[in-house]
C-alpha cells in the first residue's frame, strides 16, 4: 500500500524553541556570557551552585524578553513567577534549573508566515524566562563538563500545534530569527547554540478532531536539519499508521549523516519535574507604563518594513520579502536607496540577483559583501543617466566586486562610457548595413525577425556600448527607409 501522507494525514507541529538573549552578563548574576571562551573561565559562587550564594535577575535580561514577547504579539503579564524545574544532570550543578511555570512572563502571542504563497498564522502558547544549563564534553571514553553556559539567560517560545509541513516549521523558524535580530535580543546563532529547537509532531486521520500520539525530536541545530528530520518523521509514522501499527510516544534525536530520526527515551523514561516557586527569588510585578516604555523601543518589523516597501517602493511582495528576511539586508537597501533615491525597483534587482548570487557563489554574507551601498548607487545612476548600459553595468559590477573600485573609476579607466550620439551610431549602422545585403533584403522582404541580427552587429562593432533604445530606433530608420 502506498503512503500518501497529504492525502490520507493531516500534520501536526509544534515547535519549542530556547533563543539564548544577548546580554553582557548571565541571568542571575554577574558573570560573562562569552562564545568560546576557556572553559570554567566565566563562572561564580551562584552559577556554580556553592552553597550561601543567592541569584539576582538580570533586569535587562527581563527587558529583552518583554521586548520579544512584545514583538511576537504576546499578553505581558503583570505578575510572574520564577519556578525551580528539579532534575539531575552533570552540567546542572544545582539539581535544578531556574525557570518559570504555571506563571511565564508572556502568553497569546503569535507570528505569521507565508507557505506557497499563503499566509498561514502561528500562535505562541507561552514565552518565559529560564537560564540555561552547562555543556557536556565526550571524548572518547571521557566526559568533561564546561560550566561557562551555565546561568545565561535564555526565552522559550512556545508554539500551538499550528504548523502543518517541514517547510512551515522552517519558515517560522527562520521568521523568528529574524525577528530577535531586528529587535536586538538575539543573534539567534543556531550554529553557535543561540537558538536551539525541539520539535513535537503528530499525525492524525483527515480532517479528524482527535490528535494522534506525539512524538518529540530534540535538539536540532539548524533549520536545513529541522526541516529534514521533521520530513522523516512524517513519513516514518505514515507508513506504521498505514500497516495498523501505533504510533508510541517517545523522545528521538536526528542522525544527519543517515538522515533518519531514532529513538532516545520513551514515555516511561520522561521526568516529573516537581516545579515550586523558587524561594531564593522575589516574584517579578511589572506595571503597564513599564511594558509600554519598552514597546515604544520597538523598531520597525519584518512584516511592518515588508508592506513599506511594497507601498512605498513599490516593490513585489517577493522582492520585499527576500530583503526583509535578513535584517543586514534589509539595511544595505535602505542605505542604498537613500544615497541614490530614484529607481528603488532597479536597486532591489541588482541587490537581490546580482549581488546575492554573487555573495552565495563565495559562501559570505551581506556584512561581509566587497560591493558596498555607494557602488550599487552608483552604478544604477550610471544605467539611469545612460552613461553606461544594462550590459555594461553587469560587465562593471563584476569589476567592483573584484577590486572594490567605484564604478565611475572602472567606467573611465576602461572606457565604458555609452555611445549616445545618435551620428556615430548612424555611420556604424550604415556600414553594416553596406556589408549585409542579403540581410537586408529578407528584412524589407517580411523577415522582421532579423532587427536582431542588426542589433546584435551594432554591439558587437561598440563592444556593447551604443545607446540600445538609440540603436533600435535608427536601425527601424534606416532598415525602413
Amino acid at each position: 500500500m502506498s503512503v500518501s501522507v497529504e492525502k490520507d494525514f493531516d500534520v501536526v507541529i509544534g515547535l519549542e524553541t530556547h533563543v539564548q538573549m544577548s546580554t553582557n552578563t548571565k541571568c542571575f548574576c554577574s558573570c560573562k556570557v562569552e562564545f568560546g571562551a576557556e572553559p570554567n573561565t566565566n563562572v561564580c559562587p551562584v552559577c556554580l551552585a556553592l552553597p550561601g550564594s543567592l541569584p539576582v535577575l538580570n533586569k535587562r535580561a527581563l527587558d529583552f524578553a518583554i521586548k520579544a514577547s512584545l514583538a511576537l504579539n504576546c499578553k505581558v503579564h503583570q505578575l510572574s513567577i520564577f519556578a525551580r524545574k528539579n532534575y539531575f544532570y552533570p552540567d546542572l550543578p544545582k539539581g535544578y534549573q531556574i525557570s518559570q511555570y504555571d506563571k511565564p512572563l508572556a502568553t497569546d502571542g503569535y507570528i505569521d508566515i507565508k507557505v506557497d504563497g499563503k499566509t498561514q498564522r502561528v500562535r505562541i502558547h507561552r514565552l518565559h524566562m529560564e537560564e540555561d544549563a552547562g555543556k557536556t564534553i565526550h571524548e572518547g571514553k571521557k566526559s568533561y563538563v564546561d560550566l561557562n553556559r551555565a546561568g545565561t539567560p535564555l526565552m522559550e517560545i512556545v508554539t500551538e500545534p499550528d504548523i502543518t509541513s517541514a517547510v512551515g516549521a522552517r519558515l517560522y523558524l527562520e521568521k523568528l530569527r529574524n525577528i530577535m535580530r531586528y529587535i536586538g535580543v538575539s543573534d539567534a546563532d543556531m550554529e553557535k547554540g543561540q537558538l536551539r529547537c525541539d520539535v513535537n509532531i503528530s499525525l492524525k486521520p483527515k480532517g479528524s478532531k482527535t490528535l494522534g500520539t506525539k512524538v518529540e525530536i530534540k535538539n536540532l541545530n539548524s533549520f536545513r536539519f529541522v526541516q529534514k528530520a521533521i520530513e522523516y518523521e512524517i513519513l516514518r509514522q505514515a507508513k506504521m499508521l498505514e500497516k495498523g501499527e501505533n504510533i508510541i510516544q517517545e523522545t528521538r534525536l536526528f542522525d544527519a549523516s543517515a538522515n533518519k530520526t531514532f529513538t532516545m527515551r520513551t514515555k516511561e523514561e520522561a521526568h516529573d519535574y516537581r516545579y515550586f516557586p523558587d524561594p531564593d527569588l522575589l516574584p517579578v510585578r511589572i506595571t503597564i507604563e513599564y511594558i509600554q516604555k519598552i514597546k515604544q523601543t520597538l523598531p520597525e518589523l519584518p512584516d511592518e518594513k515588508e508592506k513599506r516597501y511594497v507601498q512605498e517602493y513599490g516593490l513585489t511582495e517577493y522582492d520585499a520579502g527576500v530583503l526583509v528576511a535578513d535584517k543586514d539586508l534589509a539595511s544595505f537597501f535602505e542605505e542604498t536607496v537613500n544615497l541614490y533615491p530614484k529607481n528603488p525597483k532597479v536597486t532591489a534587482n541588482w541587490i537581490i540577483n546580482e549581488l546575492l548570487g554573487r555573495l552565495n557563489e563565495k559562501g559570505i554574507n551581506i556584512k561581509e559583501s566587497p560591493v558596498k551601498p555607494e557602488h550599487i548607487a552608483q552604478l544604477v545612476k550610471l544605467i539611469d543617466e545612460k552613461v553606461i548600459s544594462g550590459k555594461i553595468a553587469k560587465e562593471v559590477f563584476g569589476e567592483v566586486f573584484e577590486t572594490q573600485k567605484s564604478p565611475e573609476e572602472i567606467v573611465e579607466q576602461k572606457g565604458l562610457k555609452q555611445i549616445t550620439d545618435p551620428e556615430e551610431i548612424r555611420k556604424i549602422i550604415e556600414d553594416i548595413i553596406k556589408s549585409n545585403p542579403k540581410e537586408v533584403e529578407k528584412y524589407k522582404a517580411g523577415n522582421t525577425k532579423l532587427i536582431g541580427f542588426f542589433v546584435g552587429q551594432v554591439m558587437k562593432a561598440t563592444k556593447g556600448k551604443a545607446n540600445p533604445q538609440l540603436v533600435n530606433k535608427l536601425l527601424n530608420q534606416l532598415l525602413n527607409s
